[in-house]
């Protein structure tokens, strides 16, 4: 099982993911790294399960939402988009549809559509 990140971590992980967004420029790999994994890692927390599988390459991926346990091959239910996307969706400073419509964000799968767990307010 991985390392859990502490609240304090991903909290201070996401301040300064957004503070380098909000001055136009990238934020620390580092940093990005941990608020996506923290975000994921709630996002776990608060829907456990096995049915739908959150991507948000390169830094993580999670399977959640009760239902059928998915063992072998590609998951029947994917949602993948890069790690800004899933900051603002997780955070709530954007919207799944909005999201969804520009291309952000690729979901296949019937129960692929998470956007009823979102936006997880850390």
């Amino acid at each position: 099982m991985p390392r859990s990140i502490s609240t304090a971590d991903g909290r201070s992980a996401l301040t300064a993911v957004r503070a380098a967004s909000a001055s136009n420029e990238v934020p620390a790999r580092t940093d990005l790294a941990t608020a996506v994994r923290y975000l994921l890692q709630l996002l776990a927390e608060k829907a456990p399960g096995h049915s739908v599988e959150v991507r948000v390459p390169p830094f993580g991926a999670v399977q959640v939402v009760e239902g059928p346990r998915h063992t072998r091959g590609t998951p029947p239910n994917v949602v993948e988009m890069e790690p800004l996307t899933w900051i603002a969706l997780a955070t709530g400073e954007q919207e799944w549809v909005d999201a969804t419509a520009a291309g952000r964000i690729s979901a296949s799968g019937v129960r692929a559509d998470v956007s009823d767990l979102l936006p997880l307010r850390p």
